[in-house]
């Protein structure tokens, strides 16, 4: 291990002296937000970036392990949506003083979970619309709003945000599927640095055929 430090994903400072990134996991205190180890996000507070997220609705926002959230990112939650299937979208409901009782859950847009894969990169100013799938290593870029899934080892850009091409062919992308190296321990993913930082897609394809 580097400087004969193990990393460490209860830690909440990666990097020391440093209090602009944080991993997230040792920092949540909303049950109905679940992150895995060593993801991080650029900034010192995350549950600041999940907004609408009413415990009354009941969804949950789900993120996997090493991913890496941008400053600014945004993750909309169904406490945003209004009824949309009546004359009016004002939630009369949540204000003081109209008789108004909550609508049933069927009359309202609710899109369930938001759920993150593992090692997704999501890009700066970008925001994650209700109910959400993203695929374990896709890319988000900056400024895009993601409403709808997100395919693995997918870059996707813009608003809406759009599939501009996969990251790797479908072969590689089923062996990174199967090899799922973020299930690994520590002391294994250190060892897999060099493959998971090689340039060489090929001799990461053969290394991987020959793991499985």
């Amino acid at each position: 291990m580097k400087d004969g430090k193990k990393p460490d994903p209860n830690a909440v400072y990666p990097i020391p002296g440093y209090d602009k990134e944080i991993y997230v996991k040792p920092t949540v205190t909303n049950p109905n937000i679940i992150v895995g180890d060593f993801t991080y996000i650029a900034d010192s507070d995350f549950e600041s970036h999940v907004s609408h997220h009413y415990t009354w609705n009941g969804d949950k926002l789900i993120i996997g392990k090493f991913c890496q959230i941008a400053a600014g990112v945004e993750f909309v939650m169904n406490g945003a949506n209004h009824q949309m299937n009546a004359l009016s979208t004002f939630p009369f409901y949540t204000l003081e003083g109209w008789d108004m009782d909550p609508p049933a859950a069927s009359d309202l847009p609710l899109k369930g979970d938001t759920v993150i894969g593992n090692d997704v990169w999501i890009g700066q100013n970008a925001v994650i619309l209700p109910g959400v799938h993203i695929g374990d290593g896709a890319i988000v870029g900056a400024d895009s709003v993601v409403g709808c899934d997100v395919e693995p080892y997918t870059i996707v850009v813009g608003n809406p945000a759009r599939a501009l091409r996969k990251r790797f062919d479908d072969e590689l992308i089923e062996l990174a599927l199967k090899f799922r190296w973020w299930d690994k321990s520590v002391e294994e993913i250190n060892g897999l640095i060099p493959i998971l930082t090689c340039g060489d897609l090929e001799k990461v394809r053969t290394e991987l055929k020959r793991r499985l």
